[in-house]
């Protein structure tokens, strides 16, 4: 009995000191002492509930049987009509198959650059030459996808510059862009040249925190670069690089959307069609059908959460740590 009565007691005590630290005053205090960090916080408040979670309120689209007189709020619930819809129709799914290969192509192929143009830059000695070389590699991420599909269009047009030197040496011109077999090769490619540069610099960074005297060890061991690279630098950022690829696989049915609108024409435009452009044409180049739109969207966007869920649990048992704790 006493200690059940001690038990109750230090349960009261508890209770009472969460009570105080964390009770409605106490917050009124926190708030009323940072209110200067809040203010400066409180832009970004308000894009994200007026940008992001008041569209949200749109997603009932995806359950109803949408009538543009009727409204949102009118229009009658039809439950899973539209994704069982979406399940029946062979052509989504051939879609979402597409989508599935053209982004873990992209996981596999592109996403693995930025870490060795990280690694690269860290071995380099010249300041110069790094600084020369970061900024070539860095500025074809602010080119939009329509300017940089421009230059890909005229670069490996007909009679671009890349057909002008196979003619010269004699070779047959080849239209590249509209080779079903060459264009998921050139979206990786470009998707390298503009993006890698961009994305290295996290890993520079991450690079950058490890203590120089496990390097300095190595070199009294006499080890060389690569050993230093392969037993000290990709062990040290590993952390960074699970956390990327965990954001990364969470858009794994996104695809690329600007790319492959801008880079896209009717010879390939099956070939590299991603749910992405499948909704942009069901919304806006047929008949519009906004709730069956909805419906694709929320279920592209469920699945991306689930995905970065299970790497992010694959991440915890790897690594200790994840981007959700």
């Amino acid at each position: 009995m006493e200690r059940c009565k001690t038990s109750i007691k230090e349960r009261g005590i508890v209770k009472k000191r969460i009570s105080e630290e964390y009770g409605f005053r106490n917050c009124i205090r926190m708030l009323v002492k940072n209110r200067y960090l809040y203010c400066l916080l409180l832009p970004a408040v308000i894009y994200l509930i007026a940008l992001d979670y008041r569209s949200m309120y749109g997603i009932q689209l995806a359950f109803k049987d949408f009538n543009a007189r009727l409204g949102i709020t009118s229009s009658p619930w039809i439950g899973f009509t539209h994704f069982k819809k979406m399940f029946s129709d062979s052509y989504f799914l051939y879609v979402l198959w597409n989508t599935i290969k053209i982004s873990f192509g992209r996981i596999i192929f592109t996403f693995p650059f930025a870490i060795v143009i990280a690694l690269a830059f860290n071995e380099l000695r010249q300041r110069h030459l790094k600084k020369v070389l970061q900024t070539i590699y860095t500025f074809p991420h602010f080119l939009s996808w329509v300017i940089v599909s421009g230059v890909i269009v005229n670069f490996l047009g007909y009679m671009g510059p890349v057909n002008a030197v196979l003619d010269f040496f004699g070779v047959e011109r080849h239209v590249f862009l509209g080779d079903k077999k060459m264009i998921v090769p050139i979206l990786y490619i470009t998707d390298i040249w503009k993006e890698a540069g961009w994305n290295s610099i996290i890993y520079m960074a991450a690079i950058a925190g490890i203590d120089d005297s496990l390097y300095e060890a190595a070199d009294l061991d006499g080890a060389s670069r690569w050993k230093k690279i392969w037993h000290i630098t990709l062990p040290s950022i590993r952390g960074t690089i699970l956390v990327m690829l965990t954001l990364k696989v969470g858009t794994v049915l996104n695809g690329g959307f600007d790319q492959i609108f801008n880079m896209s024409n009717m010879v390939v435009q099956k070939t590299i069609e991603i749910l992405d452009t499948y909704i942009y044409r069901i919304t806006f180049q047929q008949s519009p059908d906004f709730a069956y739109s909805t419906a694709v969207g929320l279920f592209k966007s469920g699945v991306g959460f689930l995905m970065v869920m299970c790497v992010n649990k694959l991440s915890k048992k790897l690594e200790g740590t994840g981007i959700l704790e």
